[in-house]
């Protein structure tokens, strides 16, 4: 379906939970108030989602959390999702720290694709991030991923302080067949006392070491990432800069909060009560009639310039960011 702007709208994040076992500085530092278990979707609830989403021409979906792995059942979720009639593609953004064990696992549920956030490349420096002494484990689920051939990317948020840390993550990109995306510090919860790096800062970085670095024209996966290559590089770098590069205009995306609330937009507290209507018993086409007027409604843009106009208080975790 397309929204009141002519956008065609054929990705759906689904955040299953809000809980994580990271406490990474610009995401839930102090943790959260977690929401209580009955209030949190079933399994079963986010595949009636997904029947829906499928009818409206949703096709691409995107497993996050908090840390999704965290949640028992998710990759038999994953398995049954993929399987749906009509679900094109299944991907899965996850910390890493639980990824490696799983990973055969996740290949055999027909996964297309893992996203691992990683913010630093050295143990002290991760620990600073995250609250956790677990580099190793996020690697050993890099690498597992890489040895199954699941298509892997690294994304990298760009915080403030963390120059150094930029050569070395985009160096994964040198080592493996891996995209490293940099991402700004959008200023969603935490995030709206957290400062960060541009995108033109990274880019003067990693254009010293890779001076060829050139963009080239290709669609990676389903995001507003922007991509760049190097000759020295077996994977691509990429740039997901909503703050001072937006692309509102190309937005395809939808998210469900792990409580059922359908978000046409990340930046806005406001959105549609999906919880309620699966647990009124509405049958598909009801709640796909429903999904189709909030996804029609969705706001021309971000706010990030007009920070007071943001209207989302949540944290990152308890949205599905």
């Amino acid at each position: 379906m397309t929204d009141q702007y002519g956008r065609p709208i054929d990705y759906m994040r689904l955040s299953i939970t809000d809980r994580c076992n990271l406490r990474c500085t610009y995401c839930m530092p102090q943790g959260i108030q977690a929401a209580p278990r009955q209030e949190i979707l079933s399994f079963e609830e986010f595949l009636r989602i997904a029947r829906a989403a499928v009818t409206l021409g949703i096709t691409h979906f995107k497993i996050t959390g908090g840390e999704p792995l965290v949640r028992k059942g998710t990759v038999p979720f994953i398995a049954r999702l993929k399987a749906l009639p009509g679900v094109e593609t299944v991907t899965l953004t996850t910390n890493g720290v639980l990824l490696a064990p799983l990973a055969r696992q996740l290949a055999d549920a027909g996964i297309d694709g893992v996203n691992i956030s990683l913010d630093a490349a050295d143990r002290d420096g991760y620990r600073a991030i995250t609250g956790c002494d677990a580099l190793e484990d996020v690697l050993a689920g890099l690498h597992a991923c890489l040895a199954l051939n699941i298509r892997t990317k690294v994304n990298c948020v760009l915080l403030s302080g963390s120059e150094t840390q930029i050569l070395p993550l985009a160096g994964l990109a040198r080592r493996h067949p891996v995209d490293v995306r940099f991402i700004e510090v959008m200023p969603i919860g935490a995030g709206s006392s957290t400062s960060g790096v541009l995108q033109a800062r990274a880019r003067a970085i990693l254009a010293r070491e890779w001076p060829d670095l050139h963009p080239v024209n290709e669609h990676r996966g389903f995001g507003p990432a922007r991509y760049e290559a190097s000759r020295a590089l077996r994977g691509r770098i990429g740039w997901i800069d909503a703050v001072s590069h937006g692309f509102c205009k190309s937005c395809n995306r939808v998210r469900i909060t792990s409580t059922g609330l359908l978000k046409p937009c990340l930046c806005y507290g406001e959105g549609l009560d999906l919880r309620a209507l699966l647990r009124a018993d509405g049958d598909t086409r009801a709640l796909a009639c429903a999904m189709a007027g909030a996804i029609f409604q969705k706001p021309q843009a971000h706010c990030f310039a007009r920070l007071q106009q943001v209207s989302e208080r949540h944290l990152m975790a308890q949205i599905g960011g």
